[in-house]
């Protein structure tokens, strides 16, 4: 038996209605950051110049491609290495030559001056006459030796010298330096500003300048041969006294040629100026010098190293003469040269001229 439905089915189902949201919320979307641009630095070795083209570097101190990997090459690291240590074989063998003459730790002693000090040693170089006292000043080294079983020696002491930083009476070797190379310089312009000036005159003002600075030393050596004098340390300090002349001769031919109206060292005015500078020059080594030529042994040694010394009388006498002899007569004598060498070299170098124009 069949049975029939209650309702018979509809023609077309009704249409199906999705839900619209009413308030719509936005998600914000995640991102990652970016990743950090590397800074180029400007390129140092280039002194400074920031458009100067860098060159192609990795973090681990390799070239880049830049190069062609010349830099990285095993060849060119082994040449580097070679040329490396040829450099430090030539400095070693250079220094090692050149402390057979002269001792570079000596040498750095002369030069270890302040500001302060330059200008006060040019005082009293120019003005000696109230100066006091003249002995230099002496500082202690304390030093210690160690056992054998790692304990501490006794403890020994060196007598040393204070630097002309410190003493004001030391010798120092760069203002005779710069007074030589400033004699130089202030010869040739005054020639100009004469209307003398010739390329031949810097040329003998040079030669006569070192002609007297080598023949002076060839002097101290034969000195201190004849007067046992076998310390270094004294013919370095010899040499450093024998520059000073330089500040006094600049002196005169500043001075002549201001107050002379540019006649130079030859009128009266020259001659006044010369004869002080002259005897502040002897009187500065004479009194300088007494102490390292004729050193008091009631003292603490007076030689670096602390090695004490007896001066026999007759040696002592033959000092004296040598000091009056070297501090007067031969200064006197390479000032006059070196402070008529201007105006000899202006005359020279106008003949010479003169003959190459007639001829």
């Amino acid at each position: 038996m069949h049975r029939s439905s209650f309702a018979p089915p509809p023609a077309q189902s009704p249409p199906l209605h999705h839900p619209i949201p009413q308030h719509v919320s936005t998600v914000p979307m995640m991102r990652s950051p970016p990743p950090p641009v590397a800074q180029q630095q400007p390129n140092t070795n280039s002194y400074g110049n920031p458009y100067q083209p860098q060159t192609g570097q990795g973090a681990n101190g390799a070239f880049g491609p830049g190069f062609g990997g010349f830099i990285n090459d095993p060849t060119a690291q082994m040449g580097f290495q070679v040329g490396k240590g040829v450099a430090e074989a030539s400095q070693k063998y250079v220094e090692r030559n050149l402390d057979r003459y002269v001792s570079i730790p000596a040498l750095k002693h002369y030069f270890n001056v302040s500001n302060s000090y330059v200008l006060s040693k040019l005082l009293l170089v120019l003005f000696p006459w109230r100066h006091k006292p003249w002995s230099r000043q002496q500082g202690r080294l304390n030093t210690t030796t160690t056992l054998a079983n790692g304990q501490a020696g006794q403890a020994q002491y060196t007598s040393l010298f204070l630097p002309p930083r410190d003493d004001l009476n030391s010798p120092d070797m760069y203002i005779p330096v710069m007074a030589f190379v400033t004699y130089i310089l202030l010869s040739t312009i005054l020639a100009g500003l004469r209307g003398s000036f010739k390329p031949e005159l810097l040329g003998s003002i040079t030669s006569t300048a070192l002609a007297v600075v080598l023949f002076e030393i060839v002097v101290l050596k034969v000195a201190m041969y004849i007067l046992n004098i076998s310390n270094d340390s004294q013919l370095l300090d010899l040499v450093a006294y024998s520059g000073y002349k330089f500040v006094g001769i600049i002196v005169t031919l500043a001075v002549s040629e201001i107050l002379s109206g540019g006649n130079g060292t030859t009128g009266w005015i020259g001659w006044t100026v010369f004869l002080y500078t002259f005897l502040a020059n002897a009187f500065f080594l004479l009194r300088s010098l007494k102490y390292v030529l004729l050193p008091d042994s009631s003292n603490d040694p007076a030689i670096r190293g602390g090695a004490s010394y007896t001066i026999a009388r007759a040696q002592r006498n033959r000092r004296t003469q040598f000091l009056f002899v070297y501090s007067y007569l031969i200064q006197l004598f390479f000032m006059w040269i070196l402070s008529r060498e201007e105006a000899a070299a202006s005359t020279v170098a106008s003949k010479v001229t003169g003959s190459k124009a007639l001829s």
